[in-house]
This record gives structure tokens, C-alpha cells and sequence, in this order.
């Protein structure tokens, strides 16, 4: 039998012998580790929030009038999604800014808002919705008279809850403007320009 031919097969033969009494004396071969799943913090109960009411009976006052209600907060659902109601009594709205990592999605249930999400300006009245994908500008602007509300939805939450909460416990108050943009910065969004004008016609 050629020699090199004998020794590869009595290679095979030996892997093989040495696997079959590996096995027999119950020690397996080296693997990969498993990875160890970490536990999920999400909750693993159903919840109702009423109407007008905070997930936590906690409302979130922002600016003069403007009340948010946390309906699903970010460590129900693991920092998946974070989904707010804005009650909104100043006409008027954020700067132009986008996200690092979070879609957003608005739903008006009352009043009239102008929005722009990247070139693109809208005007959205009760049962229209608008998308904001992540890295896009947008910003809107109340413009009815009274009242306004907004649902509103980040995806994945981010730390966009934790930075409204900071501001209606007014931590950025004494902030420098640089200050005040880091802080931004560190809760996953960045200001890029002016609010929205507009003009009522």
C-alpha cells in the first residue's frame, strides 16, 4: 500500500477512535461557549393608562403649558420603544435636530401642526401621522389656535425619556449653551438649526 495513502488513513482512524471514546467516557470535545442571554427588564404584564393619564401618574411638564404622559415607558419594553402623549398649549416646536438611532412616528389626535422631516414640509391635522426616520432633520410647529396633542413614538427609546424628565426637573436650567447642546448630544440627538416659522394665513 502506498505509505502516504497508509497514513492518511490511519490519521482518519485515530480522530475517529479518539472522538468514539471521547464520547463513550461522556467528555465532549471542545466547543463555542453559549452566549449567555441576559434576563429581558421588560414587563410581562398587560397595563392600561387612562386617558389624560402618565404610565406613572407622573406627567412631564416641558415648556409653559406643554404636558407629556408617558404611556409606555422605555424600561417596559427594554428600551425597544418609548410612546408618549404631548398635550400642547403654545403654538410652536422644537429646533431642527435628528436623531443618532431613533425613529420617530406622530400621530395628531387634535389640533394643526407644520412639520419638516428632511426638504419636505407637511401640514398635518387630527388622524394624520408622519414618519421621521433616524439621521433625518425634522422639527414641527403647533399652529392652531387652543389646544394640541400629539402621539408620539421613539424607536428604539434611546434616552429620550430620561432627557425630558431632566428638563421638567429643570437640570439644564443653569446650563451654558454649549452645555445644553452636549446634554443633547448625550441623550442621542443633535440641534442643527432654528425652530419652525410659520405664518397664519
Amino acid at each position: 500500500m502506498n505509505r502516504k495513502k497508509f497514513l492518511s488513513i490511519a490519521s482518519i482512524a485515530a480522530i475517529i477512535s479518539m472522538t468514539t471514546t471521547s464520547f463513550a467516557k461522556g467528555v465532549l470535545l471542545p466547543t463555542k461557549e453559549p452566549e449567555k442571554k441576559q434576563k429581558s427588564k421588560r414587563t410581562d404584564k398587560g397595563f392600561k393608562v387612562d386617558a389624560g393619564k402618565d404610565r406613572f401618574d407622573k406627567n412631564i411638564s416641558l415648556f409653559e403649558g406643554d404636558t407629556f404622559s408617558t404611556k409606555v415607558s422605555t424600561k417596559d419594553t427594554d428600551g425597544d420603544i418609548f410612546v408618549f402623549e404631548s398635550v400642547r398649549l403654545k403654538n410652536g416646536g422644537p429646533a431642527l435636530h435628528y436623531h443618532f438611532d431613533q425613529d420617530e412616528w406622530w400621530y395628531v389626535l387634535k389640533g394643526e401642526f407644520l412639520f419638516k422631516v428632511g426638504e419636505e414640509t407637511f401640514n398635518l391635522k387630527a388622524g394624520d401621522s408622519i414618519f421621521g426616520p433616524c439621521m433625518v432633520p425634522h422639527a414641527f410647529a403647533k399652529t392652531n389656535e387652543g389646544e394640541a396633542k400629539l402621539l408620539m413614538f421613539f424607536q428604539p427609546a434611546g434616552k429620550m425619556e430620561a432627557y425630558f424628565k431632566a428638563v421638567s426637573n429643570g437640570e439644564m436650567v443653569n446650563l451654558s449653551d454649549k452645555e445644553k447642546n452636549d446634554f443633547k448630544e448625550a441623550h442621542g440627538f443633535k440641534v442643527i438649526g432654528p425652530a419652525l416659522t410659520y405664518y397664519k394665513g
